[in-house]
């Protein structure tokens, strides 16, 4: 039985996530257009710097709590190194919808707003309640998706 697209979007998410450096919490996320893939990311560390597996966690070790201090992560958002991609390589996201294994924090939901992002699907929930107030006053329609429930039948 074929997937709706959602939750094919979403499978190629988990997969991204895979390729994460991240000691906490890995995530993936994909940048989608007319059924289209354009950009993909994962959190992790930027390019040419040490991986936390290398030298450790900083917020691990000051025992930061998930959706705080996010200036401490060495990590990039997988939100974020999505935007980077296509931007490194002039693809436009204006009018796509990013599917992310977890919901955006408040950085990456002001950068996804600003790159014209128009939806977001994600299926794992992060403790960052002004993400969500900013995306809905944005008009980014914001979409937890369960892969055991299929909330398009349609597709």
């Amino acid at each position: 039985m074929r997937p709706p697209w959602d939750d094919y979007f979403m499978e190629i998410a988990r997969l991204v996530a895979k390729r994460s450096t991240c000691l906490r919490r890995q995530v993936g996320a994909v940048v989608v257009k007319d059924k289209h893939i354009l950009a993909t990311g994962y959190n992790g560390a930027p390019a040419g710097l040490r991986h936390c597996a290398e030298v450790g966690c900083l917020r691990e070790k000051l025992l930061v709590p998930s959706g705080e201090r996010h200036e401490l992560c060495r990590a990039i958002h997988a939100e974020q190194n999505a935007i980077v991609q296509a931007a490194l390589h002039g693809t436009a996201l204006q009018g796509g919808t990013m599917y992310v294994t977890h919901q955006p924090c408040v950085l990456c939901a002001k950068i996804l707003i600003n790159a014209g992002i128009v939806r977001i699907v994600f299926s794992g929930e992060y403790p960052d309640p002004l993400a969500r107030e900013f995306l809905d006053e944005a008009g980014v329609e914001l979409v937890l998706l369960n892969p055991f429930d299929n909330p398009h039948p349609e597709q």
